[in-house]
């Protein structure tokens, strides 16, 4: 099963011409000139394929140095022997939530986003079962959990907030569902498919 929903997400994946599409591009930089050298990095938006699709998302563990405790995408820095950006999505979601890449009907790539730590993030997107038996990797992930796809995607949903940092104020993203805030990249990226799919 296919929903409308997943149709017009497939649709809406980039093309040649962005169009009129406002996107963001980086974390907290309004002009990207000034962001550090990117390394490529992926990650893997996996859409259940139910009446009422669903977004999985993953909780970082509280010890790690970097984003802990922040609700995240699967994915990570690109290998040496990733064949491709696909190929490293599929590998870091098995990695991190045991899940299947032969489970995962890849759609296409969504608008790369470049991070404050210095990646360039390129969101997979692909459809899978519901309800598969996903288990977390005890060392970089503490909890695994779906939030509806429809939520995400509504803009009533997409909180502006300000932070000062390195004597400006930046803008970034944060959606609540529940007692979970998604912000910073993940938002962004989250954002970006949801401007993708209202254009024209």
């Amino acid at each position: 099963m296919t929903t409308p929903l997943i149709e017009r997400l497939r649709a809406a994946l980039p093309r040649e011409d962005a169009g009129t599409v406002r996107l963001l591009r980086g974390d907290l930089y309004d002009d990207m000139e000034d962001a550090p050298v990117t390394r490529p990095a992926a990650v893997l938006v996996a859409v259940t394929d139910r009446p009422e699709p669903g977004v999985i998302l993953t909780r970082r563990t509280d010890h790690l140095p970097r984003h802990a405790g922040q609700i995240a995408f699967p994915g990570g820095r690109m290998d040496d022997d990733d064949p491709d950006i696909v190929s490293a999505a599929l590998r870091e979601a098995e990695e991190e939530i045991a899940l299947p890449p032969d489970a995962v009907t890849v759609v296409g790539a969504a608008d790369h986003y470049r991070t404050i730590t210095g990646f360039e993030v390129t969101p997979v997107i692909g459809i899978i079962p519901p309800d598969l038996a996903l288990e977390p990797e005890p060392g970089e992930v503490g909890e695994i959990f779906e939030v509806p796809l429809a939520f995400l995607l509504d803009v009533a949903n997409h909180v502006e907030a300000t932070v000062e940092w390195q004597g400006r104020d930046r803008h970034y993203y944060e959606i609540l569902w529940q007692d979970r805030r998604i912000w910073g990249a993940t938002a962004a990226m989250i954002v970006n498919l949801s401007r993708r799919m209202r254009q024209p």
